[in-house]
């Protein structure tokens, strides 16, 4: 299996975007360092849940301030871009990381970011699938024109192209409809998130394994998910790490569901009425705890999923840096070799 780390640079306390962007670039650091094989860059606008906005822009820096591990965006939002804009950025940083990109595409789902970029939440997925094919397209090579409901251009040549040929292509997604679309094209699927219990999991690979069958294909799409991850040795310690997990569980749904609260600037975290305890945080929707007990659920997400990706989240809420990097450091020394 192999092993990512992700940073959404989030902050709760609204620190300074520069104290956020020093951490996530030795968060980086010490990931190289320590075996992990992939960091991933998300995209969010507006509020503190997010200050990274740029995520290939950022995955660029990365790469330039590593040694060897791959750099990916989890993900780009493509419904807020054209298209032929997101493939003149992923062709750059694949060039400027040496071939070191990944690249993560999904939908959004925050409305409070779709209007505020003059967009429609309702027509993500058709802008989502458009322009899916005008990247395939114009990874090509080749001089290429486009008609659809969303997008229409004229003959077009992408420069540059990137190293690779293309990058290789992530896609989040949960329902029928995106296994489907990454199994016809190819693409590797995540799944999962902070607010997924892993009995949702566990259909999702249901639903994967009927789709492909019905398709009549066979499939070499990876499979991944991703996870809150906090390791240690004293695990007094984990009553207060969950709650910076559960603020953003809280914040994650309540814009999921168009219940956000963001006040000047600030995401504010919505209780839920059927929220899960923290039992049942740490037993079905968290990877915390001792390094065995990380195993034992890492062990039960590859039995109910098939994954040969995992992509744990170490940063999150206001976790202090130093507690970040101890946990990043026992995951790599303790749980990562038990599955390689």
């Amino acid at each position: 299996m192999e092993f990512g780390t992700f940073l959404l640079m989030q902050s709760p306390s609204a620190a300074s975007s520069e104290e956020l962007y020093q951490r996530g670039t030795e968060i980086a650091q010490a990931a190289d360092e320590f075996g992990f094989d992939s960091i991933w860059c998300a995209e969010h606008h507006f509020s503190t849940y997010g200050y990274l906005a740029r995520p290939l822009m950022y995955a660029v820096h990365l790469a330039n301030n590593t040694k060897r591990i791959r750099v990916g965006s989890a993900v780009v939002v493509l419904p807020l871009h054209h298209p032929l804009v997101v493939a003149e950025e992923i062709a750059t940083a694949d060039l400027l990381s040496g071939g070191r990109l990944d690249v993560g595409l999904g939908r959004g789902y925050q409305t409070y970011e779709f209007e505020r970029l003059g967009h429609n939440l309702s027509e993500s997925r058709e802008r989502f699938d458009e322009a899916v094919e005008i990247l395939l397209k114009a990874f090509e090579g080749k001089p290429f024109s486009y008609d659809g409901q969303h997008y229409t251009f004229e003959e077009t040549s992408i420069f540059p192209q990137p190293v690779q040929k293309p990058p290789p292509f992530w896609m989040v997604g949960q329902s029928a409809e995106s296994i489907v679309n990454s199994v016809k094209l190819g693409f590797n699927l995540v799944s999962g998130g902070f607010g997924v219990p892993i009995e949702r999991l566990a259909d999702f690979r249901r639903s994967f394994d009927e789709k492909v069958a019905e398709l009549g294909v066979s499939t070499t799409s990876r499979i991944s998910t991703q996870r809150p991850v906090y390791v240690t040795k004293d695990e007094s310690e984990i009553p207060e790490i969950v709650e910076h997990a559960r603020w953003n569980m809280r914040v994650t749904l309540s814009l999921r569901q168009g219940l956000q609260r963001v006040e000047h600037g600030r995401a504010v975290a919505v209780p839920f009425e059927t929220e899960p305890t923290t039992e049942e945080l740490l037993e079905r929707y968290f990877v915390m705890g001792t390094p065995d007990t990380c195993i034992q659920r890492i062990q039960a997400l590859q039995e109910v999923m098939g994954i040969d990706h995992f992509n744990a989240s170490c940063w999150f809420g206001d976790v202090p840096h130093d507690k970040v990097l101890n946990s990043m450091r026992l995951f790599s020394e303790e749980v990562m070799p038990a599955f390689r």
